[in-house]
């Protein structure tokens, strides 16, 4: 599915969200800036499709509090990555922006009354709540107030797991050595895919409950390639674990090195780059200020009154 082609598509880097995990200012402006630009370099066609940066739109943290005054404390306590992360370091090590984390998000989406939402299977109980919500709004407010969006959820590629930890998702906040991140080198790239956690024996089969990490490997093979995994799987008969990870490693640094080239090129050029935030900027707000008005309106606030 080409997306850009079929909808009308959003795309946000979302700054707000990771303040959660404290990052360092400096290098948080270095990781937008670089964010964006890998959006450009995958083909998000500015001439077609809106990228913004989440902050630079007001109306995201306006319409999260009107959010937060139909989310019941429970509902957002039971969000399973609030959960694991509380249980994991304690209450005091979490911060109220990330128990908020879901709300935030669900304004993303509501605001730009987004019909469809491409997710991870990890990010599925987050986008429910976005569900509930603009149902809940639409029965309080009536219908009309918020459009209830769909998951689209990609099944090949709905959660790639940890090269370390196949049991636990890839995740930026894991150990470096467990990721690929899409400008790792080659030499990084090779070193973490051969030393990615398999499984006991050396048969190269497809069985995700008794050979995780396998599993996952076929999957980023199956992934980059279209190929289905019984496939890939007939290709290695009789091959070891090792003879898979070579090439994996060589398919991913080949993959991969289009894109880097092309986001080298943008943050290259940061005058190009700025420009074409904002005019997503520019056009993202436009959208924006038309919901929130609408959402605001129903609540009985003055300014969404205004808007309408």
């Amino acid at each position: 599915m080409n997306l850009q082609t079929d909808y009308d598509c959003v795309y946000s880097v979302v700054d707000l969200h990771a303040l959660t995990v404290n990052p360092d200012p400096a290098q948080l402006e270095q990781r937008v800036r670089a964010t964006a630009a890998q959006f450009l370099a995958a083909g998000v066609d500015p001439a077609k499709s809106i990228l913004f940066v989440q902050s630079q739109v007001p109306e995201h943290t306006q319409l999260t509090w009107l959010l937060n005054c139909l989310t019941g404390f429970g509902e957002a306590g039971r969000m399973t990555q609030f959960k694991d992360k509380s249980a994991r370091l304690g209450d005091q090590s979490v911060s109220l922006g990330l128990f908020d984390y879901p709300v935030l998000m669900a304004a993303d989406i509501l605001l730009y009354d987004a019909a469809l939402v491409p997710v991870g299977e990890d990010q599925r109980q987050h986008l429910e709540l976005s569900r509930l919500l603009a149902t809940r709004l639409n029965s309080r407010y009536g219908e009309g107030t918020a459009v209830v969006p769909k998951p689209l959820i990609i099944r090949e590629t709905a959660k790639i797991y940890d090269l370390r930890e196949p049991g636990a998702k890839m995740s930026k906040t894991g150990h470096p050595a467990g990721i690929i991140e899409l400008l790792d080198d080659p030499k990084t790239i090779t070193k973490r895919i051969k030393a990615a956690v398999t499984d006991s024996g050396s048969e190269i089969t497809w069985d995700p409950a008794n050979k995780p990490g396998l599993a996952n490997l076929l999957s980023i093979y199956s992934a980059l390639t279209g190929q289905p995994v019984p496939e890939i799987v007939q290709r290695y008969e009789g091959k070891l674990y090792g003879h898979l990870k070579v090439d994996l490693a060589e398919l991913v640094v080949e993959s991969l090195r289009p894109l880097r080239e092309r986001t080298a090129q943008y943050l290259a050029d940061p005058a190009q780059l700025d420009g074409l935030l904002n005019e997503g900027k520019q056009r993202a707000q436009a959208i924006a200020a038309e919901v929130y008005g609408r959402i605001a309106a129903r609540f009985g606030l003055r300014e969404g009154a205004r808007a309408e």
